[in-house]
């Protein structure tokens, strides 16, 4: 049995075996009422919690978890009410409330973060609505607290339980479950129901399943593991060079050693899978392009050498159909096969990997503003020049021929 799948395994009987707060409760029944949706308010707070024990902001958990909230701020779940998002939401939470708070309900899921909530066949405003808790994202609590109780992962030797008295401690302690540890965590945010969107028999996001479905999942790689390593709040992902540069293996070569002026130049780019616990990309968002192209002696492109091969789910702005699909499953490649004609001394081949994570927003963006977005167009025009700065090259190698 793999080191970490009997890990799992034995903090999963550790939790089913301990008494305390979860009593017999595994991490399934824990999930299910976890995430049940949308979340509740918090309540009022007990009676001997400050001020700041009863908060839900993000900097009052950052005073005794620093290096937790330094990680946060860094990430994407931190930014998951960016301007792209809620500039969308400005004019949707009048004209179409009910989705625009279905977005709410993995990027900003408190129910302190909605400002309206659903009475009857309508909507009311959100007595407890917090508006500058609203701009935060995924917050601490998101995750963290219900009815203002802490949960939280078992302590790294695998305990569930504190010596001190848990009415001593800060926030009456935290009820510990091997529940953050696994996969299912993040399937809620992270994977479409089956009756979620789908194009061409595929959901739109299915990255639970797609790891499900992998030898990863079989060997007991959790989504933790690889995006948050030693427990760091970063969920680093198509966005961090790094991080994609360690999820792939990538190599180019040339057919022959030297070639001269008249023959034709033959080289490989080849990128696989090998480390990515999911298809890669995951969603319809990113493209990353396979891209090859000729050099004069002087270092300049020659004009009409580039080609290019693509791996992305390519939707329709609208998202009524898959235009294509050419994205690598765990353990799969795609090869650029560069053939061109070498008219010229001194030429040499540059080929790159370059990952453009927000090449459906940018489209989409640019589609939003030229049809009118009303309040929300200034956040909008800050997203989409957000995008365009995105794109970033992973790999790059140049190679003598001639």
């Amino acid at each position: 049995m793999r080191p970490r799948l009997a890990a799992w395994l034995a903090l999963t009987l550790i939790a089913a075996l301990a008494t305390g707060a979860l009593g017999a409760e595994g991490p399934q029944e824990f999930l299910r009422r976890h995430w049940r949706t949308p979340i509740a308010p918090q309540g009022p707070p007990p009676a001997r919690f400050t001020p700041q024990e009863a908060s839900l902001q993000p900097e009052s958990c950052g005073t005794c978890h620093p290096a937790q909230l330094a990680d946060w701020r860094t990430s994407w779940h931190a930014g998951a009410m960016g301007p792209g998002v809620s500039g969308q939401l400005v004019e949707m939470m009048a004209s179409d409330p009910a989705t625009a708070l279905g977005c709410l309900g993995c990027h900003a899921p408190l129910a302190e973060q909605a400002p309206l909530v659903a009475e009857g066949t309508g909507f009311r405003p959100n007595p407890v609505f917090d508006a500058a808790l609203g701009k935060k994202g995924l917050v601490c609590a998101g995750c963290h607290v219900r009815a203002h109780e802490r949960f939280g992962p078992p302590k790294r030797d695998g305990s569930l339980e504190s010596a001190a008295p848990r009415q001593t401690l800060p926030h009456n302690g935290v009820t510990r479950t091997p529940a953050f540890l696994g996969s299912e965590f993040c399937q809620g945010c992270h994977q479409f129901t089956a009756e979620g969107l789908a194009l061409n028999g595929k959901l739109i996001e299915d990255t639970y399943n797609e790891w499900k479905a992998s030898r990863f999942a079989r060997e007991g790689v959790q989504c933790q593991d690889c995006h948050m390593p030693d427990r760091r709040h970063l969920w680093r992902g198509i966005h961090d060079p790094d991080m994609v540069r360690s999820g792939l293996t990538i190599a180019a070569s040339p057919g022959a050693a030297r070639y001269s002026p008249g023959e034709t130049v033959n080289v490989t780019l080849r990128v696989e899978s090998t480390r990515v616990g999911h298809a890669f990309p995951t969603y319809v968002t990113p493209k990353v392009v396979l891209r090859a192209e000729l050099l004069d002696a002087r270092g300049a492109v020659i004009a009409g050498s580039r080609q290019e091969k693509v791996i992305a789910r390519e939707v329709a702005l609208d998202l009524s159909r898959e235009l294509f699909d050419t994205r690598l499953l765990p353990g799969q490649s795609a090869t650029l096969e560069y053939r061109r004609r070498v008219d010229r001394p001194g030429v040499r081949a540059r080929v790159s990997v370059v990952v453009y994570p927000d090449a459906f927003y940018t489209r989409f963006f640019e589609a939003l503003l030229q049809q009118g977005v009303g309040r929300g167009a200034r956040a909008l025009r800050e997203a989409l020049a957000a995008t365009r700065r995105s794109p970033f090259t992973v790999f790059v190698k140049e190679l003598p021929l001639t």
